[in-house]
């Protein structure tokens, strides 16, 4: 038990809300959305089943983990459930198509349903009511740690991902397992120790996939612990010394823990997640936007651009601002200049423009070469929710130059529509499953409060 709340009101704040949450406290509005961020995070989880780096990690796993228990999803393998939480969560985040919450700056459904779907295979007859509370938990508690953190986290090099992750998992985790206050407390301190994530991960490895991963098993372990009476850190966001906000900030007038508790009930996180359409990197998003924009007023061809000039925040420049050299997929999906190129040449940047021949084509090259990312300080200055914002400009050869701004891309204003949502899902899972699963599959999350048994979701996640 915790015998003082004195020193720790945020991290009580947040266990409060997580244990107390009931599905008829969520507006429908939430419900709605919630259940189209299920579907969509879930269609990325199927398609990063074959890739490369998830099945390094599903063969690895299965030699050094006899236990059985937990569906890979997409796979007939079998995993530990903290083993399939990283696996599943790997997927997820596998290949830059998961959601994004702007001012969070996280992406949500990669951490917070592995663990759960990890609790409701280990203890069947979860409701899908429980199921749906469990996850919103999370998709509340996560973006409102990366807001507290701000640009600040990211700037100096710490993957939010991976760090807020842990508590999203953490979260939905201890309402899975329907923990009271005071052992949520301790869920939350103990995966708050285990935070970590570096973003020069972004620059050539396949580690930056398993970011998501570790945060959902961390979350997953945090939870489990603290079922079973393991203590954690009570006070891991207020701690002067060695608690997470001050720890991975410089200074305390970097960070806004106020944030971590404002407008539970009353403003929903949630409804800030958006979805991604194209395979890369969010930050990206806008000046691929903005391309199409161009070209559908005045259409013109690869051949035809002279250069392109994208003004951005430092954020973006660090980000994905650096010249393209070829070093893995990761780098390609996280250079704004390669994604712009592949946008010119093909019309399109998703899952079938990444390729190992493309990521070296000399065109496309060449073409990035032509594509410069400047620090623009005026929207720099314009703050944390000017994050994505970017002014373009496209120089033809014949001298036409065509200038837009965008403060945000499309998807990132406008959620998408529930025929975007599905088709998206089953563009992705069909790449794996049989189309009768699928569509079963998509039924069963849009109408998960009529579901009696959420084991039911991990089979339908395992190919048969």
């Amino acid at each position: 038990m915790i015998e003082s709340h004195k020193g720790n009101p945020a991290t009580r704040g947040v266990a409060e809300f997580v244990a107390n949450l009931q599905y008829e406290q969520i507006p429908e509005e939430v419900r709605h959305r919630s259940k189209r961020l299920i579907l969509d995070a879930l269609g990325c989880g199927l398609f990063g089943a074959n890739l490369q780096w998830s099945r390094i990690l599903q063969d690895r796993l299965a030699i050094l983990d006899s236990t059985r228990n937990c569906a890979v999803w997409g796979t007939d393998k079998k995993l530990s459930a903290p083993h399939a939480a990283l696996v599943n969560g790997t997927q997820v985040q596998g290949f830059e198509l998961d959601d994004t919450h702007l001012l969070g700056i996280l992406h949500c459904g990669s951490v917070v349903l592995p663990p759960l779907i990890s609790i409701a295979e280990g203890r069947p007859g979860m409701s899908g009511r429980e199921f749906l509370t469990a996850a919103v938990a999370g998709y509340e508690v996560g973006p409102r740690v990366g807001i507290c953190m701000g640009n600040e986290h990211i700037a100096q090099g710490w993957h939010s991902g991976a760090t807020a992750g842990v508590f999203a998992a953490a979260a939905s985790a201890a309402r899975g397992l329907k923990l009271d206050t005071d052992k949520t407390v301790h869920a939350l301190g103990i995966a708050g120790t285990q935070a970590s994530g570096l973003m020069a991960a972004q620059f050539g490895s396949m580690v930056k996939r398993m970011h998501a991963g570790r945060a959902a098993q961390s979350g997953l372990y945090g939870a489990q612990f603290a079922d079973a009476g393991f203590t954690g850190i009570v006070n891991v966001f207020e701690s002067e010394y060695g608690g997470f906000c001050t720890t991975f900030s410089r200074s305390t007038d970097r960070f806004n823990i106020g944030e971590l508790t404002a407008g539970y009930g009353k403003v929903w996180q949630a409804m800030g997640v958006r979805l991604k359409f194209y395979s890369c990197v969010g930050s990206n998003h806008t000046a691929l936007d903005l391309i199409r924009e161009f070209r559908a007023a005045r259409p013109f061809t690869a051949d035809e651009v002279a250069k392109v000039v994208v003004y951005g925040p430092q954020a973006t420049v660090e980000h994905s601002g650096w010249k393209y050299v070829p070093q893995g997929f990761t780098a390609a999906q996280m250079n704004l200049s390669y994604c712009v190129a592949t946008e010119l040449l093909e019309g399109e940047c998703f899952v079938d423009q990444f390729t190992e021949e493309k990521l070296t084509d000399p065109v496309r090259m060449a073409l990035a070469d032509r594509i410069e990312v400047i620090h623009d300080p005026a929207i720099t200055a314009r703050g944390p929710k000017f994050r994505q914002m970017l002014r373009v400009e496209v120089h033809l050869q014949d001298g036409t130059k065509m200038e837009r701004t965008r403060e945000i891309g499309r998807h990132k204003v406008e959620f998408s529509s529930d025929a975007e949502v599905v088709g998206k899902f089953e563009n992705l899972a069909s790449r794996v499953l049989p189309k009768a699963q699928v569509d079963e599959l998509c039924d069963m999350v849009l109408n998960l409060e009529k579901m009696d048994d959420a084991a039911k979701l991990a089979r339908l996640l395992a190919r048969r």
